[in-house]
């Protein structure tokens, strides 16, 4: 199929990808013309496991172009995609679809004839009616254009894999022609055996939010668990051992640590809570908040896991090495990243603080310039009173402990990911501190 991607960001530039990997002729859109000139060129703006060999790889073929004009695409596609960030709004609590609804005011004036536009960004219940609605007044091809809502449920650090091989599809229809447009260019992915589900629009919106929002809940149910075996010297890992072999429940998102980040869940939790209190479900609501609350008060529990870990030294004028910046491994995305939240409150407290992370160095500078940053490891321990572990990359888990136990000022380990094994780091001479775990 011809098919373009309105919105070349997190979303857009992997499902742009992976459409052309499919086999199907692939035009992207996008404002900014220096990102549409470097995608042009095969160079990936984001990091993404993948990305880069998908992108080269169709963009030399010829299969996969990018433009910033969107009448080519109009003319060119006979589906679209929108692709566009739908980031939390002023209130703090909704999405703000303006991108949503300028890209559709910019597409629809050039649908000329039948086609379909099926949106895949993250938006509150009641979009797709409004969406269908503005397509149906502004195209001079009326209501031939078809809108399904078909959310991405993608993993950051594993976009490619899960657009190419997704778990299931949704896909919120009203007519026969947009369901089939949907199976059409999803055939490979169906005929793999992935489940679609047919829905209305409102369920697809719905169970985008209700997927995220759940995994929200997870983690904070694990943190707060983490805390209670602070209190009681319990230890969480084995909580979670326990708790993951049970079907019923699962081990997937179980990890304790200082929270969830990135451009999807806070904003979905967020708006999902809006939501349901919305439509009158206020002890959905009650719930809801009840997981954001915990989320938000993680960085509270790592400063004092922290201050404790030093023995009564006070953090100012102490030596802080952060390992990790993206708010989790296998992506360069720092949006809203419990790691430089976790920084900048060690920072506050009057801490000199280095980040070191493997890929969120560049996209960490911007975001946030008061810190000293390396992407060499060894070199981030030079001289640290006590290193803290905010992101679970590969790398750290699998640093060697000996190698390194020299390095510091004082090795001082504090885990806020529970991600390492302590064992070995202590028996080389480091000091380990867990969250939910107690030290031995």
């Amino acid at each position: 199929m011809r098919v373009s991607v309105i919105g070349c960001g997190h979303l857009g530039i992997p499902h742009a990808a992976a459409m052309a990997e499919l086999g199907h002729e692939v035009i992207g859109v996008d404002v900014d013309q220096a990102k549409v000139d470097r995608l042009n060129g095969g160079q990936c703006p984001i990091y993404e496991i993948g990305l880069p060999e998908l992108l080269a790889r169709h963009t030399a073929s010829g299969r996969l172009r990018f433009t910033t004009d969107i009448r080519e695409a109009a003319a060119f596609a006979e589906l679209h995609f929108i692709g566009v960030g739908t980031p939390i709004d002023a209130d703090g609590r909704s999405y703000d679809t303006a991108q949503v609804f300028g890209a559709i005011r910019q597409l629809a004036p050039h649908l000329s004839r039948a086609c379909t536009i099926v949106g895949k960004s993250t938006v509150t219940v009641g979009t797709t009616r409004q969406v269908t609605a503005l397509v149906q007044r502004l195209a001079p091809a009326g209501n031939q254009v078809d809108v399904v809502w078909n959310p991405e449920f993608l993993r950051e650090g594993h976009a490619v894999e899960d657009t190419l091989r997704p778990d299931r599809l949704i896909a919120g229809a009203t007519t026969a022609e947009g369901e089939k447009a949907i199976r059409a260019v999803y055939a490979g992915i169906i005929d793999a055996g992935v489940p679609i589900f047919v829905t209305d629009p409102q369920t697809a919106e719905l169970a985008k939010g209700a997927a995220n929002t759940f995994l929200g809940l997870k983690i904070s149910y694990i943190n707060a668990v983490a805390d209670m075996c602070d209190a009681a010297g319990g230890d969480v890992s084995q909580i979670v051992d326990i708790l993951g072999i049970d079907p019923r429940i699962g081990a997937g998102g179980m990890r304790p640590g200082i929270g969830y980040g990135g451009g999807c869940l806070p904003k979905d939790v967020r708006a999902f809570t809006a939501s349901a209190k919305a439509l009158g479900a206020d002890s959905a609501a009650a719930l809801l908040r009840a997981a954001e609350e915990i989320n938000e008060n993680r960085t509270t529990v790592a400063l004092g896991l922290i201050t404790r870990a030093l023995g009564g030294r006070p953090i100012r004028d102490t030596r802080i090495t952060v390992w990790g910046a993206a708010f989790k491994p296998g992506t360069n995305d720092v949006r809203e990243s419990p790691a430089l939240a976790l920084a900048q409150v060690l920072q506050q407290a009057g801490a000199t603080v280095t980040i070191h992370d493997p890929q969120a160095v560049g996209t960490a500078m911007v975001r946030s310039p008061e810190f000293d940053y390396t992407d060499d490891l060894p070199a981030s321990l030079d001289g640290a009173d006590i290193v803290v572990l905010a992101t679970e990359w590969l790398e750290y888990r699998q640093a060697d402990p000996q190698a390194l136990v020299d390095l510091p000022a004082t090795p001082l380990l504090v885990d806020c990911r529970t991600t390492l094994n302590p064992d070995p780091w202590r028996a080389t001479g480091w000091t380990v501190h867990q969250l939910g775990r107690p030290g031995k």
